[in-house]
């Protein structure tokens, strides 16, 4: 039986695991340290850590489960990252280079049932949910290639967008959010944290009255219900009508913007009636809302689907700016190697098929 990541245990559950075992609350405290702060890989590095207490934590955890399989550098920094899994499973962490700091795209299930029709991450279908450590256990992955690059960098922001629904794995990511903002480890701040969801209200809801008291995106890539289920399934079960009261819950609950994202995809939903339409949706939440328009990263699997024009990406930002509607154009990372969420798995999985 495959021991699970120390990773996943939140600081508060490490110390009553610790307690429950005969060890006095600081244990949890020295332990955590080593983790988070000195960042050890092994449960002998922690000098300061009696015997029986390492024995322990080796009887029942490992460090780490993910193990770096592929690893493709960008021109402009990016680095993305294939881990392999205990189960032989794998998925893809991507750190980004920004002018406010470094951050890492983090993924939740091993494939995405979601299925919107133009993204990579659905190719394959889910298989299963990360744990806890599974999830944590990339920040510290990311975080390690830098300690080992000796430049003093740390990651300082997180979103939550890579492979798979992260409400669809809710506890565990729950879990990851808790360690990660924990202010004794890795301290990274609520504001820096942003997860994004495909648009399940009830969870949204859940989410808004959790103390969790992070950042919340939702990928909306379309103005109505009839295009909006033709590009994203979900839509069929979670239409316009039930996904705008839970924005609206969540931003008459919490002190926060959402984030709006939309991706535009050539002749699609990247006209200026769609533009018109997404205004109109948007409605007086303006001033809470912030549209993110996504240029398209092409997918060999998704030929339908084409990359918008220059000119027809600024004329979308600027018919929704003329309406007061906040809105900016993602920068663009790592175009040069497989830059499309899910991509460089799909595409491994395929190579490795073959080779067997």
């Amino acid at each position: 039986m495959k021991k699970e990541s120390i990773y996943g245990l939140t600081f508060d559950r490490m110390e009553d695991w610790l307690a429950q075992r005969g060890h006095k609350k600081f244990r949890a405290s020295q332990v955590w340290d080593w983790l988070y702060r000195k960042r050890v890989t092994d449960f002998s590095g922690m000098t300061d850590v009696n015997d029986q207490c390492i024995q322990l934590l080796t009887e029942h955890f490992v460090i780490q489960t993910l193990d770096e399989h592929v690893k493709q550098q960008s021109a402009d920094g990016t680095i993305k990252f294939l881990f392999k899994l205990q189960d032989g499973n794998l998925i893809e962490t991507v750190l980004m280079r920004h002018k406010y700091g470094l951050s890492v795209c983090v993924t939740t299930q091993v494939g995405c049932n979601i299925g919107c029709s133009f993204c990579a991450s659905g190719l394959l279908a889910k298989s299963r949910d990360l744990s806890g450590g599974e999830i944590v256990g990339q920040i510290m992955k990311v975080q390690h290639h830098l300690d080992q690059a000796g430049e003093g960098e740390r990651v300082s922001h997180v979103v939550v967008m890579g492979i798979g629904e992260p409400f669809d794995n809710f506890a565990n990511l729950s879990d990851f959010i808790e360690v990660i903002k924990d202010h004794k480890g890795l301290a990274i701040g609520a504001r820096h944290i942003t997860v994004s969801t495909s648009g399940l209200a009830d969870k949204m809801i859940e989410f808004t009255d959790s103390e969790l008291n992070v950042n919340l995106a939702v990928s909306l890539h379309a103005p109505n219900n009839e295009l909006r289920t033709r590009i994203m399934k979900i839509n069929r079960a979670i239409p316009l009508e039930k996904l705008m009261p839970a924005i609206d819950y969540y931003l008459s609950r919490t002190n926060r913007k959402i984030t709006l994202e939309y991706i535009l995809l050539k002749d699609v939903n990247d006209q200026k009636e769609h533009a018109l339409e997404l205004i109109e949706l948007i409605g007086d939440r303006r001033d809470l809302a912030t549209v993110n328009l996504i240029p398209y990263n092409p997918v060999d699997e998704h030929s339908q689907y084409q990359r918008s024009g220059r000119e027809t990406i600024l004329a979308f930002y600027d018919t929704l700016k003329k309406h007061g509607i906040n809105c900016s154009v993602r920068l663009e990372h790592g175009t040069d190697i497989d830059a499309a969420c899910g991509q460089l798995r799909s595409k491994q999985i395929r190579k490795d098929t073959v080779l067997q």
